[in-house]
């Protein structure tokens, strides 16, 4: 029989969140029930309670950064067992049978994969609903252990802020002596900057606030430099290895893309929400590299996990009851944040 849980989402598009009861289903054989503890608040959150990517599914309970206890298990559950510290990411089932699934890219399923909310289950027919809630069911496969010895609320953050900026330091190698700029200090850049400065590179911050300035040094970056000087533009040319863009907002990648050195790589991990200008000289010139970056597959959000252990990284996190997530909104997007907001699920008890 389904369990009936609380939740906060939004009942209908650009709808402020309110208290909701939502059902879960019993666990099956291959599944893990987690009691929620911990669900971060993403920015992806926003534009889709908002319909502003894709016709959003309603009512909608958002997130998808959720750390919790498993509280029961299927009989043919072996990855984990009652009590267990669990995570759930961006998603929460796949085909498994495709090529990006077998290459451990399960969230570039070729069927479409189950997303944690404001999707379906593999069936194409059942709702799924996020984090901001008291439970969630998923099967054992898509859950990660979240080890010990981290901060459960400072992880929640990792299960998508971390898995996205971890992506493409590891695809484009980042290693001890590369120079990687960092543009943007948000929720994404902040965790750009630990996990790069961790991994041995040396870190400049590149923003358009000498505000940032402080925290980007607190944080592990050895340098900051204003994008909002064109100066900026023309000391740094050639200079970076790799940069990770994580900003959402209209910029000029050809300035960005010139402060790469010759095979360097511009990933980007922000969205825009218009369409950038983008001359081919900006990149042929130098063979240089235009990336994006999504999410890891589950065995990339599982070696995150741990290398944020050993490395003891977690995000800077404000702590939420969720009757506080309207007003958290509204803050994210005057980035009155820093640098994460995080829902304490025992306040839906």
């Amino acid at each position: 029989m389904p369990v009936s849980v609380r939740a906060y989402g939004a009942p209908a598009p650009n709808a402020p969140l309110v208290p909701l009861t939502i059902d879960r289903r019993e666990p099956g054989a291959t599944d893990v029930e987690i009691e929620i503890l911990f669900c971060g608040v993403c920015h992806s959150d926003i534009h889709q309670v908002r319909d502003e990517w894709w016709p959003g599914t309603f009512p909608m309970v958002p997130g998808h950064e959720i750390v919790g206890r498993v509280s029961r298990t299927g009989s043919g559950v072996t990855k984990f067992k009652t009590g267990d510290t669990a995570g759930v990411g961006c998603f929460v089932d796949s085909c498994l049978s495709c090529d990006p699934c077998k290459r451990g890219l399960e969230q570039f399923c070729l069927s479409g994969a189950a997303f944690t909310y404001n999707g379906t289950e593999m069936d194409r027919k059942t709702p799924t609903q996020g984090g901001y809630s008291q439970r969630v069911v998923v099967k054992e496969r898509f859950a990660v252990k979240v080890p010990a010895g981290l901060d459960l609320a400072a992880a929640a953050p990792l299960l998508c802020a971390g898995i996205t900026t971890y992506s493409p330091l590891r695809q484009w190698t980042c290693k001890p002596g590369d120079r990687v700029g960092v543009v943007g200090l948000g929720g994404l850049g902040h965790m750009a900057v630990k996990l790069a400065a961790a991994m041995g590179a040396e870190v400049t911050m590149l923003s358009t606030s000498r505000s940032k300035e402080a925290d980007a040094n607190r944080l592990g970056a050895h340098a900051f430099e204003l994008t909002s000087d064109a100066e900026t533009f023309r000391k740094l040319a050639g200079r970076f290895d790799l940069i990770i863009d994580t900003i959402s907002v209209a910029h000029d990648l050809n300035a960005h893309l010139g402060m790469l050195r010759t095979e360097g790589a511009m990933v980007l991990v922000g969205v825009p929400p218009v369409p950038a200008s983008l001359s081919a000289m900006s990149v042929i010139l130098g063979n240089k590299k235009l990336a994006g970056s999504m999410i890891g597959g589950i065995a990339e959000t599982q070696e995150m996990l741990d290398f944020c252990a050993a490395k003891k990284i977690t995000a800077d996190v404000e702590v939420i009851p969720a009757g506080k997530i309207n007003e958290a909104y509204d803050r994210m997007l005057k980035s009155d944040v820093r640098y994460r907001f995080v829902i304490d699920a025992a306040s839906l008890a």
